[in-house]
């Protein structure tokens, strides 16, 4: 049985002639212990989506399935690492994680709370950083404390929205082989959420693309067969990685060269008759002449 499965899934905001259909017939099989990015274009619904399979919407049509039992709201099994980093600015990182520990294990004992705490912020190197609060932090110090808070529930699903696209190139490689090297201590199931190519080849097991919307669905699935660890630096001379990431990009561009297609045929201006110069002189010396007499 899969985990995760969605099916026929859709999704659409909005009423009447203002209503917009974001996703539509998605259909999706996650495989427990396996690492899933999903790409696409800004504006696609990959947010969307993974907010359903939070359970913080809710699909209009088809169902969200996990562990074979319907998704009816946000769950401690699914932790969720979001682009923005959805940290309480008035807590220090260790507040902002133990907040988490203390929701997921009210009965534990404070000093077995802290402990576990205190050992994922380790993970993800921020104990030098541990008393401070969000201001003070980089953009990257902030996103390695949502992965150490989502990481501390120990969700048997991690789920990531975009959570390195705001970050510059040197930092979110060092988060990406982070991310990675935590992933496969245990091998918990991941969703990677990614307008990246070379960011989901390098971490994922397999990458599907959103078709561009509105009624984005899901595109053919792509296998990424090359063994892991994966070197980043390495991977530009891997014969592998070129072709798989020339087929994906190459899907993308055809996609969304037929969507431009189709807007510019939709939006194709009407044939106008130009007006004669001779003829405007001659109608605007009338009018004036009109306007005097």
């Amino acid at each position: 049985m899969a985990l995760l499965e969605l099916k026929y899934v859709s999704k659409g905001f909005g009423e009447g002639k203002n209503r917009t259909e974001v996703l539509k017939n998605i259909n999706l099989s996650i495989n427990e212990g396996e690492f899933l990015a999903i790409v696409g274009f800004t504006g696609s619904g990959k947010t969307t989506l993974i907010k359903m399979i939070s359970g913080l919407l809710f699909p209009d049509k088809g169902e969200i399935l996990f562990r074979g039992k319907p998704v009816t709201g946000p769950s401690h099994e699914r932790g969720v690492v979001f682009q923005n980093y959805s940290l309480l600015p008035w807590f220090t990182v260790y507040q902002n994680v133990a907040l988490a520990v203390n929701e997921k294990y009210p009965d534990w004992d404070k000093s077995k709370r802290e402990d576990h705490a205190i050992n994922y912020i380790k993970m993800v190197n921020l104990l030098p950083a541990i008393h401070k609060r969000p201001a003070e932090l980089s953009g990257g110090m902030r996103q390695r404390v949502s992965v150490a808070r989502a990481l501390a529930m120990n969700p048997e699903m991690l789920l990531m929205d975009e959570p390195l696209s705001a970050l510059d190139a040197l930092t979110r490689g060092t988060l990406q082989q982070e991310i990675i090297n935590i992933w496969s201590k245990d091998k918990r199931t991941a969703l990677l959420i990614t307008n990246d190519v070379d960011e989901g080849i390098l971490m994922a097991d397999r990458i599907i693309p959103l078709t561009t919307g509105p009624n984005a669905t899901l595109g053919p699935e792509f296998k990424i067969d090359i063994e892991r660890p994966r070197d980043k630096t390495e991977l530009n001379d891997n014969e592998e990685f070129k072709k798989t990431r020339n087929d994906i990009i190459e899907y993308l561009m055809d996609m969304g060269a037929e969507v431009k297609t189709k807007k510019t045929t939709r939006y194709r201006l009407p044939e106008l008759k130009p007006i004669m110069p001779g003829k405007v002189f001659k109608k605007r010396k009338e009018e004036d002449r009109l306007r005097y007499f």
